[in-house]
């Protein structure tokens, strides 16, 4: 028997990318048009984000919930859970995520977003604007299929990072309660990806970095 220091992440892989991909080709032929909804959902968040007014955080908060239920229930747990064992785990995070974020944002509204005029809302609105318009082209981009791709709303890493630059533009104290989920995200789809060897591995590692120290440096209004 191999010592456990001879084993590589590879050698804990438990499907080929060639399957990974292709359940996202599956899911997406599922559950269309979703996307769609998704997608538009999103842009009404980008819309909410530009304009300040009482029930803006509480919206927000009620869309990205909505968003995190869904993927924790129809890809992780319908979908993915078949390929992979630990997405029964990965469900529960993001039913996780979702509640609090509901608590949080709906419940005790507590997702105010600061000036469009601040250098952290202006960056956490291009984080949102990239995981809705051009992450869904990486995949594409490094040779996937576009039936491939993954959309904010019903895939976990756009929505993760949208999620992230939104926390971004919140104008209160950081909600690190809030961070915790999507940075341990992150760092496991980065691991994946670098495992399948995708060029954009890094992408969401660099976003788990990056974001917090964003986060921690600014002030809060």
């Amino acid at each position: 028997m191999s010592e456990w220091w001879t084993y590589s992440l590879s050698d804990f892989l438990l499907f080929s990318p060639r399957t990974y991909y292709r359940l996202f080709e599956l899911y997406n032929a599922e559950i269309w048009p979703a996307q769609i909804v998704s997608l538009a959902l999103g842009a009404v968040i980008l819309g909410l984000l530009r304009r300040r007014w009482t029930g803006q955080g509480r919206l927000v908060a009620a869309i990205l919930a909505g968003c995190w239920l869904w993927v924790a229930w129809a890809f992780h747990w319908q979908r993915y859970a078949t390929i992979n064992w630990a997405a029964a785990y990965f469900a529960g995070a993001f039913a996780a995520q979702g509640l609090l974020l509901f608590w949080t944002g709906v419940v005790r509204n507590g997702l105010g977003f600061a000036s469009a005029s601040s250098v952290a809302h202006r960056i956490g609105v291009g984080v949102v604007l990239f995981a809705l318009t051009a992450q869904p082209l990486l995949g594409p981009l490094v040779g996937r299929e576009w039936m491939q791709v993954e959309i904010f709303g019903v895939a976990p890493d756009p929505t993760v990072l949208a999620t992230l630059g939104i926390l971004l533009a919140t104008a209160r104290r950081v909600r690190w309660e809030l961070l915790v989920v999507p940075l341990l995200w992150c760092a496991t789809s980065g691991a994946i990806a670098w495992t399948m060897g995708s060029p954009d591995a890094l992408l969401m590692p660099l976003a788990a970095l990056a974001i917090p120290i964003i986060a921690g440096t600014r002030k809060p209004r």
